[in-house]
């Protein structure tokens, strides 16, 4: 019941987006894409308890595999997005498999160690652009027939592929591999000795984890017709774990209000408060830590479970 309620509450969340998104499409197409992100990496955190400093690589690299594959290669966008996921996939895998071998703090730096690597070597190839980004990235056609020049366009396509992307997460936590995380989260130990493989379970979490990371990546970068840095920085991982705690951590909906207000907040004070918006956020974030432990969504189901039992 908790998980359909948690479903409901995210699939909610996206429907109040559906009005404003032909007003402002392109904002609209943001919220979606860092609510897919932050979806990801809670499939990391929230339901396996793996805590990466280093999801900003799944999502950059797979924005300029996007670049490079319908700007260079003449892909259709379908492709390029593809493209982004596979190489976001590919680099969860290795990095899993190399990240696993530790637990806690020394996980997190080793993904991060890993996501600066990512970053540095980016930063030194021409044909990404350097600090001046890749630009050019072409909208295409969508399999021949749909024109995403269209805002509107390409906003049914984000929106396609947020629904999916939460429909996939509801399936994969709800089934018995997900049930597996969960009971790693829980308690490892146990899992080792009721004969769980627990090494590969968390490498293909953190690969799925990228999957989907990658999605969001490539979606954005396609919006935008540009890709740049700041999407591969570590600052961009301090930002998806804030997301996550912000809304609820192990819930569906939690990722997806944390993005929201995040994003929002980000865009609606930038140009009001300057440097002064990082502080903002962050007296935010720790009133929500002290105020709201299980996070914003976390808190309403909790209430709304209470709400159902009878009183003694």
């Amino acid at each position: 019941m908790t998980i359909n309620r948690n479903l409901m509450i995210a699939l909610g969340l996206a429907a109040l987006v559906v009005a404003p998104a032909f007003i402002y499409p392109m904002l609209i197409v943001k919220l979606l894409c860092f609510a897919i992100f932050a979806s990801a990496f809670n499939l990391m955190l929230g339901y396996t308890g793996l805590l990466s400093f280093g999801h900003a690589m799944f999502f950059g690299s797979a924005g300029y595999a996007l670049g490079v594959t319908t700007k260079f290669l003449n892909w259709p966008p379908e492709l390029g997005i593809l493209a982004g996921i596979a190489v976001a996939a590919l680099i969860g895998f290795v990095a899993g498999a190399v990240a696993i071998r530790r637990q806690g703090i020394y996980f997190a730096m080793i993904t991060l160690a890993i996501s600066q690597l990512i970053y540095f070597v980016a930063m030194q190839m021409e044909w990404t652009g350097r600090d001046d980004g890749f630009h050019g990235i072409p909208r295409g056609r969508l399999f021949g027939l749909i024109d995403l020049e269209s805002d509107l366009a390409l906003y049914g396509l984000v929106a396609v592929c947020f629904v999916l992307a939460l429909l996939a997460i509801h399936r994969i936590v709800t089934s018995p591999f997900g049930l597996a995380l969960t009971a790693i989260r829980e308690n490892e130990p146990r899992a080792v000795s009721l004969g769980y493989d627990v090494e590969r379970y968390k490498v293909l979490a953190m690969t799925l984890s990228a999957a989907l990371a990658g999605l969001a990546g490539a979606l954005k970068a396609l919006a935008l017709s540009y890709e740049s840095l700041n999407d591969l920085h570590w600052a961009l991982s301090g930002e998806v774990v804030m997301m996550c705690i912000l809304g609820g951590l192990g819930t569906l909906g939690g990722p997806v209000a944390g993005a929201f207000f995040v994003i929002l907040l980000q865009n609606f004070l930038a140009d009001k408060v300057g440097e002064w918006l990082s502080v903002i956020i962050g007296v935010v974030f720790l009133s929500c830590i002290l105020a709201f432990r299980k996070g914003l969504v976390g808190e309403i189901a909790a209430w709304m479970e209470r709400s159902r039992k009878p009183s003694p």
